[in-house]
């Protein structure tokens, strides 16, 4: 199917922009289906109403209470239907769904099916919605990002533009649903690697997520009767930074992050895996993990459903700290069992969860013992929050900025950089994405376009070989000798110099065309070439490699600029190889 070039850019912000209107319509769909799910599975068939946060508005508004089925029973049943439709429809949208889309964009050039945002839409609300330990980050950036590659597909755009698009529906999708506009389009080109970030994508990254944000807030404030310009997701208190003392505490915070960071990604693969390997059948998978998810909520309710309610509760003060401290434990647990199983949800949600336990258990433990230095303990729930995020996701800029729009607090920008900064390198290359790759230069996508690159940012005169270093012959030595050398030195080809001026070059083809008789009294001269094509020492090795393709030689003399009969050296392929391969191995160190 023919592609279009890629586009400029102001008609790459103009779809980013509709990309943005549809994944904010995306982002209230889920939303309203995700109320709707708990309201009958939870509230309804089970009697559980797990508490909201601070600024989470309700908009489904039924009273409908059964209250006939354990709840193990409620979420295994939640689980199962959820499986049913993922395995059915599109099992590319199982799991978190964020690792499918780094996936697309980095192996599948940018593709996603078009039926897999709905499919991901239904079978994650029911998911969540019945109490499963997952999150809404996952199924929106795979919806967000759905709906950029079908944009894309129906105006056959470039691979390139496609890839952008898909980043728009991500930033669109967590900008809008976190309300986090800032944040969400950081976390879109941030979340493809673990050491670098999609830059090209930034600015429509940005409108994407602006436009998603201002939808979904209009749609909020016309059917949940909020304000426009909502709330941030959680109340909290004005907090702020009291005393240097606090630091080495922030410290404590990212080491704790990094080591249940670091447990959190072993035991979710470690169910995953062990799943993959399991001979049940993929549709009662879910329901299995959601059952055993189901045994731990009787215990620890908050484990169950995303858990924002928990959070807010924390900030407030109004849990125990070995509530906290069994919760991080207990929701690294039950997010392995219901999303590692196949269960359709994300693993932003738990791990905004797990990290304000962590936080709020220092915060909160260091109060108790050192009252005067730690004065407000519900300013750690954030920091706790955004340096358990940069740990595991690997974003650190977006868990610092979506933590502040999500909670407010901005007076704690120090402290949340100092925790994240630390979380994220000490966890190294974990990750609770595994397909993220750990730069562009990894990334099969921009491989070609890596090579390119480094070629543009290299000169000849940094990879050609000098001329002191350089073997030449002369006009008048005879062809054997010249063949001499080729056996001798190895090289294929030399410049003719006369009186230090180049006159041509010869090489071991316009030898073999020589008969063998007459090689004794051939001359250079009579075979060598005169019409040269050369280059400079301030060309670019793209330039070089240009013209050696386009003509299908393998050397350039490189000559002046200002005396094209002056050579300063010789760059052949193998010389652009190797100065390439220098170049990549420097930048991916």
């Amino acid at each position: 199917m023919k592609r279009r070039a890629p586009l400029s850019s102001k008609y790459l912000i103009i779809l980013a922009a509709i990309v943005g209107v549809i994944s904010g319509l995306g982002a209230f769909i889920f939303y309203f289906l995700l109320d709707l799910s708990t309201k009958f599975f939870l509230a309804g068939l089970d009697s559980h109403s797990p508490p909201l946060a601070g600024g989470e508005a309700e908009i489904v508004k039924i009273d409908f209470h059964v209250g006939v089925l354990p709840l193990p029973v409620v979420v295994a049943l939640g689980g199962l239907l959820s499986g049913l439709i993922v395995y059915k429809f599109a099992p590319e949208a199982e799991g978190h769904g964020t690792d499918a889309v780094i996936r697309a964009f980095h192996r599948a050039r940018g593709v996603i099916r078009a039926r897999v945002p709905i499919v991901k839409t239904v079978a994650s609300a029911i998911t969540i919605g019945s109490g499963g330990s997952a999150g809404r980050e996952g199924p929106i950036a795979q919806i967000g990002a759905g709906f950029g590659s079908f944009i894309a597909e129906l105006l056959k755009l470039s691979d390139k533009d496609r890839r952008i698009l898909v980043v728009c529906g991500v930033a669109g999708g967590i900008g809008s649903i976190f309300r986090s506009p800032f944040g969400g389009a950081i976390f879109g080109i941030e979340v493809l690697y673990r050491r670098d970030n999609e830059v090209e994508a930034i600015v429509p990254a940005f409108v994407s997520s602006i436009v998603a944000f201002v939808v979904f807030d209009v749609m909020m404030s016309n059917f949940a009767n909020t304000p426009f310009g909502m709330l941030p997701i959680f109340k909290i208190p004005q907090v702020t930074i009291h005393s240097p003392l606090e630091f080495p505490i922030y410290a404590v915070v990212s080491v704790l992050a990094a080591f249940f960071g670091i447990l959190y990604v072993k035991i979710f693969y470690a169910v995953h895996n062990y799943s993959k390997r399991v001979n049940i059948s993929p549709y009662l998978k879910p329901a299995i993990g959601g059952f055993l998810t189901g045994i731990i909520g009787l215990f620890l309710p908050g484990v169950l459903g995303m858990g924002y309610g928990y959070v807010q509760m924390a900030i407030d003060g109004k849990l125990a700290v070995s509530v906290m401290f069994l919760l991080i434990i207990g929701k690294i647990v039950a997010t392995s069992l219901t999303v590692g199983t196949g269960g359709s949800g994300g693993v932003f949600a738990p791990s905004v969860v797990i990290g304000s336990m962590l936080g709020g258990f220092v915060g909160y433990t260091f109060h108790y013992l050192f009252p005067d230095v730690v004065v407000q303990p519900e300013a750690f729930v954030l920091i706790g929050m955004s340096a358990f995020i940069a740990a595991v996701a690997k974003t650190p800029i977006a868990a610092i900025l979506m933590v502040l729009e999500m909670c407010g607090g901005y007076s704690l920008l120090p402290a949340l950089m100092t925790s994240a900064t630390i979380a994220y390198y000490l966890t190294g290359d974990y990750s609770i994405y595994s397909e993220q790759v750990a730069t562009r230069a990894e990334s099969p996508v921009h491989r070609m376009e890596m090579s390119i690159d480094v070629l543009e940012n290299v000169k000849v005169q940094d990879a050609m070989v000098p001329l002191e270093k350089l073997v030449v012959v002369t006009p008048y030595q005879r062809v054997s000798e010249v063949l001499e050398l080729i056996e001798k030195t190895g090289h294929m080809g030399f410049p003719v110099v006369l009186n230090d001026k180049l006159v041509g070059v010869v090489t071991f083809e316009d030898i073999e065309r020589v008969p063998f008789e007459n090689r004794d009294k051939t001359l250079v001269r009579d075979i060598m070439t005169k019409d040269l094509i050369v280059t400079y020492p301030d060309e670019t090795l793209e330039e070089a490699l240009i013209k050696l393709v386009d003509k299908g030689i393998g050397r350039l003399p490189v000559v002046d600029r200002e005396d094209e009969r002056k050579l300063l050296g010789l760059i052949t392929r193998s010389d652009i190889m190797k100065a390439h391969a220098r170049e990549v191995k420097r930048i991916v160190s």
